[in-house]
């Protein structure tokens, strides 16, 4: 490769290093943290989300309702 890049023996001996620092059930629990990290971070924007959509749908039905409470009153006018 040119400058700069890193071939898959450059990648392999740093993940060598690392595992031999660390050790694999260190690196392991790392993982699991990071994934239930993730996991909770997604869980957590889709209940916004989820929020955000209800909250959405109440305040268009109550504009409806109001809009229909409105086309009411000018028929009886």
């Amino acid at each position: 490769m040119g400058l700069g890049g890193i071939s898959i023996w450059q990648l392999l001996i740093v993940f060598l290093i690392v595992i031999a620092l660390f050790g694999t059930k260190k690196l392991r629990n790392i993982g699991s943290d990071l994934g239930n990290a993730v996991k909770g971070f997604k869980n957590a924007m889709s209940d916004d989300s989820t929020k955000k959509d209800a909250e959405f749908e109440k305040l268009t039905d109550t504009a409806e309702k109001t809009q229909n409470q409105e086309v009411k009153q000018k028929d009886q006018v």
